[in-house]
């Protein structure tokens, strides 16, 4: 599967702390492998648009759609608790 980011998510990950990019850069490698992967916990999000959510932490979710073979990456934001 092939990632591909929206400015969106650009703009949300160029401001995210420096432990959050990390954290995103090992969940977009198991996203990458395996969309079930435990440590992603990936759901639809919205089921009208199709955007799924996906766990960087504890803290921090972010947002995509599929088409195909290629995983849109739409944003990256702090969960609210």
């Amino acid at each position: 599967m092939r990632l591909q980011y929206t400015d969106r998510f650009r703009r949300s990950h160029e401001s995210a702390p420096d432990a959050v990019r990390r954290a995103f850069a090992k969940q977009a490698r198991h996203l990458q492998q395996d969309l079930r992967h435990p440590s992603l916990r990936a759901k639809k999000y919205d089921e009208t648009r199709d955007i799924w959510q996906a766990r960087v932490d504890r803290s921090w979710r972010f947002y995509f759609v599929m088409r195909g073979d290629v995983c849109l990456l739409l944003d990256l934001i702090s969960h609210p608790k």
